[in-house]
């Protein structure tokens, strides 16, 4: 016996083909909802936890301007301190400079060489007198400049020769001269004597700084 199927089972299996797709898509739709909401999710926690970070941050730099601006304040204060504590020691040291250029002066000054006027400018000092010959004269450079720790960087300004008359029959050649010379400061001498100290220790041999040739002018 021959059955003949006289329903619509392509309208049917195409109804359930649609029914099926649509039933996927929504199965898409709400995992691909939920991936959405899941990585949403993720990076609101990455950004609060981010933000978190930034506050902390930001709290952190603020306490540390803060104590930034108390150090730079403090270096402030002790730079001033250290300052004053220099000029003090500098006016106690060089109290005692007049003595010790006087000293200098008596020690290094040649026979035949007189100094009639002398003048201190801060450590710059003028000197003037008078000298038996040029020769006295160059030995006063050399000696300032290479005998003595407290005098430095002797300059001869001008020398002139004169004729004196010291009797009726006795007439000599004098030389006048004007130099300058630099007054060393207490600690720039402690320095030295340290430095030579240590170099004496090492064996190294510091040689004193050569004095210049003098102008002579006739």
């Amino acid at each position: 016996m021959i059955l003949v199927n006289l329903l619509p089972h392509r309208e049917a299996a195409r109804k359930h083909r649609r029914e099926a797709f649509f039933v996927a898509l929504g199965i898409a739709a709400l995992a691909g909802g939920l991936f959405c909401g899941a990585v949403y999710s993720w990076y609101q926690a990455q950004i609060s936890q981010q933000q978190g970070k930034n506050t902390f941050l930001k709290a952190e730099i603020t306490r540390l301007e803060g104590q930034i601006k108390e150090i730079a304040g403090l270096q402030q204060e002790i730079a001033a301190l250290r300052a004053r504590q220099n000029a003090v020691e500098d006016l106690q040291g060089n109290r005692n400079l007049p003595v010790y250029l006087l000293d200098e002066l008596v020690k290094q000054l040649p026979d035949g060489v007189y100094v009639t006027s002398m003048k201190q400018d801060n450590q710059v000092v003028l000197l003037t007198g008078v000298a038996q010959s040029n020769e006295r004269v160059s030995e006063l450079l050399r000696n300032l400049g290479n005998n003595s720790p407290w005098l430095t960087r002797p300059e001869l300004i001008e020398i002139t020769g004169k004729s004196i008359t010291l009797g009726a029959r006795d007439q000599r050649r004098v030389a006048n001269f004007s130099m300058r010379v630099g007054l060393k400061r207490a600690t720039d001498v402690q320095k030295a004597v340290a430095a030579s100290a240590a170099a004496s220790t090492s064996g190294v041999v510091v040689k004193p700084a050569q004095s210049g040739p003098a102008a002579v002018k006739s």
